[in-house]
């Protein structure tokens, strides 16, 4: 998988948290689908921290694999 690490778009992307992410843990990943990729940051971190940037495809095929696994488990 291949991943970039970026900062600049954070604040124009519309940021969600799973709706299986408790109020209270804390270790939560958001995420914010953009045009051609997904971004992804520590919940952790409100206003900064590094993003994330993934493929589209890469990640389809990431959430794809955790779902089988998942069903599997």
């Amino acid at each position: 998988m291949s991943t970039d690490q970026h900062t600049a778009p954070a604040a124009e992307l519309n940021w969600f948290k799973s709706s299986y992410s408790g109020t209270s843990g804390g270790d939560c990943v958001e995420v914010a689908p953009g045009l051609d990729a997904v971004y992804v940051r520590d919940s952790k971190v409100v206003g900064g921290g590094p993003v994330v940037r993934v493929g589209r495809g890469e990640w389809a095929a990431f959430v794809g694999t955790v779902r089988t696994r998942v069903k599997g488990a």
